[in-house]
């Protein structure tokens, strides 16, 4: 009815413009009228909204108190079933594995497991007492070692509360001992605590009584790839410390290697040189190839000795070496020398020599297949020298030869007649105790190897070296 009136005042596009120009007005006032009112038409849409956010927040937050209470089950289930099992019949040393609600009291050399099983409180196989460094045994050792009591104890009794809770487990060991000693860092310390707590794969404290900051601090390089916790000096520790699991004491069963059957991931020498090549960055791997077309000349390693066990004719031994194709390095190892360094010059060669002592320990750094010989000191010493540098060579993938020193070569021929019982009868010495065998065969002799003797020693490394190839 409208539009008579508004084609006499408007023309067609001028009609045409004012219906958009009201249409839009229209959308406006639509749109606005929503703002306004939306809290009252819809008000239980945002405190839904609300709501819903807070029971997400809630839940989240629920969700997380129940994987805490389940872990806690958990470790209450396994608490119920701690029983220590300790071993005291082992050779070189005793040991107590412990599992459950583990309390570990520093000041008072303490470790209380304790269980919710009934037993006698006063029976004698509720407490240990551990030594926890493996050289039992041995008094000049072990009269430097702290001892350690293993308690069982009821839950509700009168016990330390827990101070310090952690996630890991926990080895414990002395290093008190032979510690300083190279060849004892390895065989009693380093070996040991590697086949202890490789099982773990670094998740593990490791808890040091009898605690020597020097040395943790030579061996820093080791010891922080086999456990990525701080270590901690037991002795001097106030608070409680308490633990999924502990080992108190360390698991060893030969000289200077490891027993793969005593241990459930079957580890072994091997790996631990696998371990040092890798925590050391040593490169090579394998010995020189040996090739008859191509002239190559193996390193030879000689250990120097200076204060006893000398290698007298070191120069003549040198010379010859070098006369028969060997690249000759000479080098000494002491306590200030750099762990690191060290094993990079011994990495580099392919065979080392030495007289029976602590430097035949660095055979460890060798790459596979090299070659170790062992001058063997005049005394009876075939079954140390065996004992300790002969059989784990070939644990570790390393060729043996030994050199038994004569009585012509030993500095002893200038200090006894011929007829002594130093050479007639060397065991005698050995029962009247290791101090009296020392002193006389280790500590007072010296060796002139034979030149012409020895260097068919020397040529046969070589052959070894080849057979490799």
């Amino acid at each position: 009815m409208y539009n008579p009136i508004l084609a006499k005042s408007f023309s067609h596009y001028e009609r045409k413009t004012f219906g958009w120009c009201a249409f839009v007005v229209m959308l406006i006032v639509v749109f606005s009228s929503c703002r306004v009112f939306k809290n009252h038409l819809y008000p239980q849409s945002v405190n839904g909204d609300a709501m819903n956010l807070q029971l997400s927040i809630q839940a989240a937050e629920d969700m997380f108190v129940i994987k805490d209470t389940t872990l806690l089950k958990k470790l209450e289930t396994e608490k119920k079933d701690a029983e220590p099992m300790c071993n005291v019949l082992e050779p070189l040393s005793d040991y107590c594995e412990t599992k459950g609600d583990i309390r570990v009291q520093g000041n008072s050399s303490t470790i209380f497991v304790v269980s919710s099983h009934d037993f006698n409180v006063s029976a004698e196989n509720n407490s240990w007492i551990i030594q926890p460094y493996p050289r039992k045994g041995n008094a000049g050792a072990m009269s430097s070692v702290k001892s350690w009591t293993v308690k069982l104890v009821k839950k509700g009794e009168k016990i330390p509360k827990c101070s310090v809770y952690h996630g890991y487990p926990a080895v414990l060991f002395s290093l008190g001992g032979y510690s300083g000693n190279h060849f004892h860092d390895f065989s009693d310390l380093l070996v040991p605590i590697f086949s202890n707590s490789r099982y773990f794969n670094s998740e593990v404290h490791f808890l040091a009584t009898d605690y020597k900051s020097w040395w943790i601090g030579k061996y820093r390089t080791l010891l922080n790839n086999m456990s990525k916790n701080k270590i901690l000096d037991i002795d001097n520790e106030n608070e409680v410390h308490c633990f999924p699991s502990v080992t108190t004491g360390l698991k060893s069963h030969k000289e200077f290697g490891i027993d793969s059957s005593k241990f459930p991931n079957r580890v072994s020498m091997r790996d631990f040189r696998q371990f040092l090549r890798s925590s050391l960055s040593l490169n090579r791997v394998e010995s020189i190839k040996m090739n008859d077309d191509i002239v190559t000349r193996p390193r030879l390693l000689i250990m120097s000795r200076k204060k006893s066990r000398i290698l007298l004719n070191e120069d003549d031994v040198r010379q010859m070496a070098d006369d028969i194709g060997y690249e000759v390095v000479l080098a000494e190892a002491n306590l200030s020398t750099n762990l690191s360094k060290f094993a990079q010059i011994v990495n580099s060669c392919d065979v080392i020599m030495g007289v029976h002592g602590a430097g035949l320990t660095n055979m460890v750094f060798l790459p596979n297949n090299a070659v170790l010989i062992q001058l063997v000191p005049l005394g009876a010493m075939d079954y140390l020298a065996k004992r300790d540098f002969g059989d784990p060579a070939g644990e570790m993938n390393i060729k043996y030869l030994d050199y038994k020193i004569g009585v012509n070569e030993s500095s002893l021929v200038e200090q006894y007649p011929l007829n002594h019982k130093v050479f007639k009868d060397p065991s005698s010495f050995f029962r009247k105790g290791w101090g009296v065998f020392r002193a006389i065969y280790l500590d007072k002799q010296n060796v002139k190897v034979d030149l012409y003797r020895f260097r068919s020693t020397l040529l046969e490394a070589k052959r070894l070296l080849a057979a490799t190839s």
